[in-house]
């Protein structure tokens, strides 16, 4: 299974912002990630959408984290960013088009595999992906 770019980037800018702990700019965020701020521009957009961060426009606007996102787990993280889950086109019952489909173990496997993804994915929040903070902040040059 792989991440969609986008869902990558927006976990990586909540651990920024988290680590921020305060405003900071669109552009320090692209800048540390070498990631285009026009491509930031919709990421925290969408984030802010999702009430994951918060947005303050203005001389001393900027983007905070939303407290709440601190405990949020990555499932929960990941189900609201990504567009879908299909690895396989089985698993989308409008473009389930395989002759063996019928008699498949195939699409029970890799849905079990799935489900054990999920399952580690919702044992760790946030905040367990801000550790080691003090070298987090080094890399990031906060």
């Amino acid at each position: 299974m792989q991440l969609t770019q986008l869902t990558d980037y927006s976990l990586r800018t909540l651990i920024y912002v988290a680590l921020q702990n305060q405003n900071c700019t669109i552009s320090e965020i692209s800048s540390a990630y070498d990631i285009s701020k026009n491509h930031m521009i919709k990421i925290i957009h969408k984030l802010a959408k999702l009430e994951l961060l918060i947005t303050t426009r203005g001389k001393n606007g900027g983007v905070r984290l939303n407290p709440r996102a601190l405990n949020i787990d990555f499932k929960a993280l990941v189900v609201q960013l990504e567009p879908h889950f299909d690895l396989v086109p089985c698993f989308n019952p409008i473009k389930k088009n395989c002759c063996i489909a019928p008699a498949c173990k195939l699409k029970n496997i890799l849905h079990q595999a799935q489900e054990a993804f999920f399952d580690v994915l919702e044992q760790y929040t946030l905040e367990d992906a801000l550790h080691p903070e003090n070298e987090l902040r080094h890399l990031l040059k906060i």
